[in-house]
């Protein structure tokens, strides 16, 4: 897939930067278990963290469907890109949940966390 339009750098923007995100968040949670924090700050933690991640998925769900399940499709290979799909979303059935729909949990960070680590 390239990258020409920019719908599409908005788009390897928004992807890249909530990895960097949750990648910088990551590395956090790893200061705080080797810090010995309280279980429980660091479960908050990394449910934040799995929550970027699951927003990252979803973004990029988005964008193969819109692009290459529509274009297989147009071309006439709707069971060939179906199956694909299907076998790929085995591996990932979080991005299947609704997303998140306001303030910080829209970025997938809990509100009382606020992106940071403890």
């Amino acid at each position: 897939m390239g990258w020409g339009s920019i719908a599409d750098m908005d788009y390897k923007t928004s992807v890249t930067n909530r990895l960097k995100t949750a990648r910088g968040h990551l590395d956090g949670v790893v200061r705080m278990v080797e810090a010995e924090a309280y279980c429980p700050d660091v479960m908050k933690q990394l449910a934040a963290v799995q929550g970027v991640l699951e927003a990252s998925s979803r973004a990029v769900l988005r964008k193969h469907l819109e692009t290459c399940v529509a274009k297989a499709m147009r071309e006439g290979r709707t069971e060939e890109i179906v199956d694909e799909l299907m076998e790929t979303l085995k591996y990932d059935k979080r991005v299947l949940r609704p997303a998140p729909v306001s303030g910080d949990e829209a970025e997938g960070l809990p509100s009382e966390v606020g992106g940071g680590a403890k």
